[in-house]
């Protein structure tokens, strides 16, 4: 296929995946762009997620735990999470069937309630319901977000081959935006499309190949067995062997473990085991906004004996680049791996993500128009 062709055909594929896939696009970047931000909004207009810190120590995750329980009877908890000695403890309530997802935020010093939220409503939960899943069902949601995020990977890619210059005096208008005053504004649109998406392409690639971890397993393992990895994808806790003599109060002894252990901490979070055959699960965070560098740890119910996993929720010391580059995803995503400084960059990345289904759709509604025209006069012509 000759070089004139191959790009004619690129560009018809380029076209139709762009005018299928742009308003899903649109909404995914946009909705992205609105919750960037969500965790420094929240902690701003969130007064109960703070508190005065205190000379004594927290109570445990059982006196927690049986504070919170009387706020949610009935649900199970999922954590208990400390987040320092100026921030309240949570005290996480999740499970898939029935669904709910409630958090009760407590005084860790005097086991006060502060706020009993629920977490699926509020307009951040409405966002991250758009990115994920357009507002629909979330098994019909996430496979059409995810198709249209694979189609979006393309259109990137197939992008590219049609942005390279063949000449040298192509070349000059690929990089920057050369306008003079009489410019039309189709041209001035067509530059916005083609510069603007070069000049995004990378990190857009890095959005889309993030998103397709989340939106297909078979790209999830795909990914991560090019990258190196060995390990399941999948979590699972360890197995805790049923014995006649059980320890008292065990996570509270595993939560002194972890504060001895990890005295520099910026959270530690335990688990009580969901059923009498799972383990308990802890971790820790070195750091604050990321969770990438998380060290998880699991320990028999009955003996406290700790337990190693074979999947990349393991201990962070264990993880090998292509563990630490899928732990990594959603800090990649969000671009909280770089600070707020990342955040920033990602959101305005974003922004200008959402004006290439703009700027496409006007060249071809001009290029469209213009056909039309012709054909019109060439018809009266004849």
């Amino acid at each position: 296929m000759k070089k004139n062709s191959l790009k004619k055909a690129i560009g018809k594929i380029h076209l139709w995946l762009g005018l299928s896939s742009g308003i899903i696009v649109f909404i995914i970047a946009i909705t992205g762009c609105l919750y960037a931000f969500q965790e420094e909004i929240q902690n701003s207009t969130e007064e109960y997620r703070f508190i005065e810190k205190q000379n004594k120590a927290f109570l445990p995750p059982s006196q927690l735990e049986e504070i919170a329980k009387k706020e949610l009877p009935g649900k199970a908890l999922h954590s208990i999470k400390y987040n320092g000695t100026e921030k309240s403890a949570e005290a996480i309530f999740f499970h898939y069937e029935p669904t709910y997802y409630y958090i009760v935020y407590l005084n860790p010093y005097t086991g006060k309630v502060l706020e009993t939220a629920n977490m699926d409503e509020g307009f951040f939960k409405f966002i991250l319901d758009g990115h994920f899943y357009l507002w629909l069902p979330h098994e019909i949601g996430q496979t059409v977000v995810a198709s249209a995020t694979l189609v979006f990977l393309i259109l990137l890619l197939s992008g590219l081959y049609l942005w390279y210059p063949r000449n040298k005096n192509a070349t000059k208008q690929r990089f920057s935006f050369k306008w003079k005053k009489d410019t039309k504004w189709k041209r001035k649109n067509y530059d916005l499309h083609n510069i603007t998406g070069f000049y995004i392409l990378l990190i857009a690639l890095i959005f889309a190949i993030t998103g397709l971890v989340w939106g297909f397993q078979w790209f999830a393992y795909s990914y991560y067995t090019a990258l190196g990895g060995e390990k399941s994808l999948i979590y699972q806790d360890p197995v805790s062997t049923k014995t006649n003599t059980t320890v008292a109060k065990p996570l509270d002894k595993i939560w002194l473990l972890m504060q001895k252990e990890y005295p520099t901490a910026k959270s530690i979070e335990v688990h009580p085991p969901e059923n009498d055959s799972t383990a308990i699960a802890a971790n820790i965070n070195p750091e604050e906004g990321t969770y990438w560098k998380i060290n998880y740890r699991y320990f028999d119910q009955y003996t406290l004996e700790e337990k190693e996993v074979n999947h990349i929720f393991g201990k962070y010391q264990n993880a090998d680049v292509a563990d630490k580059l899928i732990r990594m995803n959603y800090d990649l995503h969000t671009g909280a791996v770089f600070g707020l400084a990342g955040k920033i960059f990602a959101f305005l990345i974003s922004l200008l993500i959402a004006t290439l289904p703009i700027s496409g759709f006007y060249i071809w509604w001009g290029r469209n128009k213009k056909q039309k025209a012709e054909n019109k006069n060439g018809h009266l012509i004849k």
